[in-house]
């Protein structure tokens, strides 16, 4: 038995109770808080109408531009002399006061708009690697304290900042500090038949958020007082942080089974439920440590850095395994690509932005809610193929509808948006049931990269190419969504079949999936079929830890 499986034994043991909720209740009110952050250019630097203004004292000024960036002046030599534009009168209708009029975020500085937006996005580019090193070096709940203490902190310094540079800086720190510690921390501390619910509701505060933020960016159109806002409540969870308890499963694999004896008696105790005799705890402790440290040993035992060229290149090695890398990559980005993409496109499909920002979310749930029936009737790869072909039918429709019938836009745009919300829900699952246990945090890893890739180029997107040609975006987002579809087609089902452990069962598994026809009849080998013939013929190999598939983030 696996370190995994004999932690999830315990956690069984324990139950769901009131120390379990408390973990939830604290995971899903920091999620809560996180969308006003993170897409929160939509209504911080949004694109807005604005009219050049010549100084008052230059009485030549023949013409403004059209893009109102530069003005026309006559010269006393009576020559036509073109000028820079220095000051905008914005408009200031639906927003009294944004980073756009504040900072002139317009003509050669509108790529600001996009890049304060983007700029969250590229502090995350190292935050799953950071938050991963530091909580298994220094634990949980130390990391989730401190990373959400430096969140605050720096949300609510934003507000008061009054230099462009150090607000795209805090913007970054903000993404740096966006760790999946948390959400990892709550799912391993879960009752194995409770985690797949877990893992829907978690998506839930997400859509929850979007909601809130486009209803608080209505009441208020001041950036700064909006920032705030919305910041303030980063302070509420705080104290509540400090009744949470340092994981068990990190203090037994670091071997602190005094501290973890009395985490799990606490546990108990708050569940109302009876653990075995300490002594038997114990021995339990003493058998999850050294299975994880085995588990964690590589069986060459070379330094570091030699390991790190041996194992990178694995994710490439065989076919089966290329294929998985390259498809989940593509999945991951074109999900980031898309999702991000419609929350940031509101004023192409609509004049109430924040009307779109609360249908936005509020069609989200049903994304979350369904999608894990779906996938337990009729599995992985179809209802992931199908959301994004309809996705991006969906979007790519809006591109020929004329901009007058704003009801059939968004409305299309909602039906993308419900669909790739479904498709978000199901490919961290998904993903984590293809790639083998030797290399499964390495693939996810790698994807997670394309996927903070696609979200970075996002709102150069929406903000640049959208502004010269408004249906562009819309049609870029569907291809995409279209294209990643297809390629999902050359990725087996995973529903009702055993975790690969290494990638020779990937080809094993391929061998026996190889067409078996003869000139009367074609038919083919189910991937449930082969490996579960893998499984008892091929010989024993041995077993690494596996890692929940909620908790790929990390």
């Amino acid at each position: 038995m696996t370190e995994t499986n004999k932690f999830d034994n315990l956690l069984t043991d324990l139950g769901t109770g009131p120390w379990n909720l408390l973990i939830f209740f604290i995971s899903f009110y920091c999620m809560l808080l996180v969308p006003s952050q993170f897409i929160s250019g939509v209504y911080l630097a949004p694109a807005i109408n604005y009219t050049c203004l010549p100084p008052e004292e230059n009485e030549s000024v023949i013409i403004v531009s059209e893009d109102s960036c530069s003005y026309t002046r006559m010269t006393e030599a009576r020559a036509e002399v073109e000028e820079e534009c220095t000051e905008w009168d914005f408009d200031t209708s639906v927003f009294s006061n944004t980073l756009t009029s504040e900072f002139s975020l317009v003509c050669e500085r509108k790529y600001l708009q996009a890049l304060y937006q983007s700029a969250y996005v590229i502090g995350t580019f190292c935050s799953p690697i950071l938050g991963g090193y530091l909580a298994d070096r220094y634990g949980r709940k130390v990391v989730v304290v401190i990373t959400q203490v430096l969140t605050a902190f720096f949300a609510i310094t934003i507000a008061f900042l009054n230099n462009m540079v150090a607000i795209m800086t805090a913007r970054v720190l903000l993404g740096l500090f966006n760790l999946l510690t948390l959400t990892v921390y709550t799912l391993e501390s879960c009752e194995p038949k409770r985690r797949a619910l877990l893992g829907m509701l978690l998506g839930l505060p997400w859509a929850l958020g979007t909601m809130a933020w486009g209803g608080t960016a209505f009441l208020i159109r001041d950036w700064r007082w909006l920032q705030l806002v919305v910041s303030l409540p980063l302070l509420i969870i705080l104290p509540v942080l400090f009744f949470m308890d340092e994981s068990p499963r990190w203090l037994i694999v670091r071997g602190r089974h005094d501290q973890a004896v009395q985490v799990l008696r606490k546990a108990a105790r708050w569940n109302r439920v009876t653990l075995q005799p300490e002594a038997d705890l114990r021995v339990l402790m003493n058998e999850i440590q050294e299975s994880a440290t085995c588990s964690s040993t590589p069986a060459n035992t070379d330094t570091n850095t030699k390991k790190f060229r041996l194992t990178w290149p694995k994710l490439l090695s065989t076919r089966a395994i290329r294929i998985i890398t390259v498809v989940v990559c593509i999945d991951y980005f074109a999900v980031s690509f898309v999702f991000d993409g419609l929350n940031l496109s509101g004023d192409d499909y609509i004049s109430d932005p924040f009307l779109y920002m609360t249908l936005s979310g509020m069609i989200e749930i049903p994304g979350y809610l369904l999608a894990t029936p779906i996938i337990d009737r009729w599995g992985r790869r179809l209802p992931t193929v199908l959301s994004f072909l309809l996705c991006g039918v969906a979007i790519a429709v809006i591109v020929v509808i004329p901009p007058e019938l704003q009801v059939l836009r968004v409305s299309l745009a909602l039906v993308g948006k419900w669909c790739i919300s479904g498709v978000y829900q199901v490919l961290y699952l998904y993903a984590s049931e293809l790639f083998p246990t030797e290399v499964r945090m390495q693939g996810i890893g790698v994807a997670s990269v394309s996927s903070q890739l696609a979200s970075t180029f996002v709102p150069f997107i929406t903000s640049l190419l959208g502004s010269a040609l408004p249906w562009l975006p819309s049609f870029i987002f569907g291809i995409a969504a279209a294209v990643a579809g297809m390629f999902t087609m050359a990725l087996r089902d995973t529903k009702d079949v055993p975790l690969p452990d290494t990638i020779a069962d990937l080809s094993a598994a391929a061998i026996k999936e190889a067409v078996v026809f003869n000139r009367d009849s074609l038919s083919t080998i189910t991937s449930s079929t082969i490996f579960s013939i893998t499984t008892a013929s091929a010989p024993d190999v041995e077993k690494k830890g596996d890692v929940p598939p909620e908790a790929k983030g990390q």
